[in-house]
């Protein structure tokens, strides 16, 4: 006997009202991508690069947030039974690739730069890198009221927020260059960033892992969960529990559940199923779940391992 219950989010339905702002800041943040681009080689500032590199991981991030929201409309069908939301997963992969590939190119050249610094022209880093910090304020300003409502526009202003710290870094490397001529700030300021991108690419990159290999959603711990299963009236026993994340925020489980005998002679199959989602919902927001009630007599037929 199976049974399957779960709700739509309320944060997906935030996150398509917030759809055109984060449009928006898209387009925005692309735009100053391509300024810092176009800065850094006209005035060789490393810093300058570095940031752009940050602001196009960033833009890719918050082109997975869009497009998340985009997919998670479209229905399940065919042999896609979840429907695309496990795209976001394999972007996020590549996402946390290319930032480690950003942040490696960005170490290896300001460790070939120490001792040798080029000339850097602080006045084109200077107008770029505060165009760039506008534009984020901008951003962070249309992306406000909806942190709080839809976890993919939570995630797009924490990318936003991650530019405006890299162009205040360039900037105060700018100031430091223009006014007393220590062309190493530009180094020291990519460095910065640098490491302000290599604990988020570890961060990414690990949890789209996890979702890949298909490990238990974080604040799930499976032996709670067996004990909570276990303390539901009628049943007596439990097995093949398995708990995975589909997408972010889309967490599922699925088990067989050993139920008595009188139980279900009674007819109390439909209650305990009704505890069981209550329970899981309630406990550890795992409101997709999927059970198997079997009769004690029906270990016999079971195959021979179980979880």
């Amino acid at each position: 006997m199976g049974h399957d219950h779960a709700h739509s989010h309320p944060s997906a339905t935030a996150s398509a009202g917030y759809r055109r702002r984060l449009a928006v800041v898209l387009g925005l943040t692309v735009a100053v991508m391509a300024a810092e681009v176009a800065g850094a080689l006209a005035s060789r500032s490393l810093a300058l690069l570095a940031d752009a590199g940050h602001m196009a991981t960033d833009a890719l991030g918050i082109g997975l947030a869009l497009g998340a929201v985009s997919l998670a409309q479209r229905p399940a069908r065919g042999r896609r039974t979840f429907g695309w939301q496990r795209a976001e997963v394999l972007a996020a992969v590549a996402n946390g690739l290319l930032l480690v590939a950003v942040a490696g190119y960005v170490v290896v050249e300001a460790v070939r730069r120490i001792g040798d610094p080029p000339q850097i022209d602080a006045g084109v880093v200077l107008a770029v890198a505060a165009v760039g910090l506008a534009v984020n304020l901008a951003g962070l300003a249309l992306l406000h009221a909806g942190r709080s409502r839809s976890l993919a526009v939570r995630g797009a202003h924490l990318e936003v927020l991650g530019d405006a710290l890299g162009s205040v870094a360039v900037l105060v490397s700018a100031v430091v260059v223009a006014t007393t001529g220590w062309t190493p700030a530009d180094t020291v300021a990519s460095l910065l960033i640098a490491a302000l991108v290599l604990p988020r690419a570890w961060s990414l990159l690990r949890e789209a892992v996890d979702v890949l290999l298909e490990a238990a959603p974080r604040g799930v711990d499976l032996d709670r969960v067996r004990a909570h299963v276990l303390g539901v009236d009628g049943v007596v026993g439990v097995h093949d529990l398995h708990a995975w994340t589909i997408t972010s925020g889309l967490p599922v489980l699925s088990a067989h559940v050993v139920v008595s005998d009188e139980a279900l002679a009674d007819g109390h199959g439909g209650r305990v199923l009704d505890a069981l989602c209550a329970c899981l919902g309630d406990h550890f927001d795992v409101e997709h779940c999927t059970f198997q009630l079997e009769a004690e007599t029906h270990a016999g037929h079971e195959a021979p391992v179980h979880d």
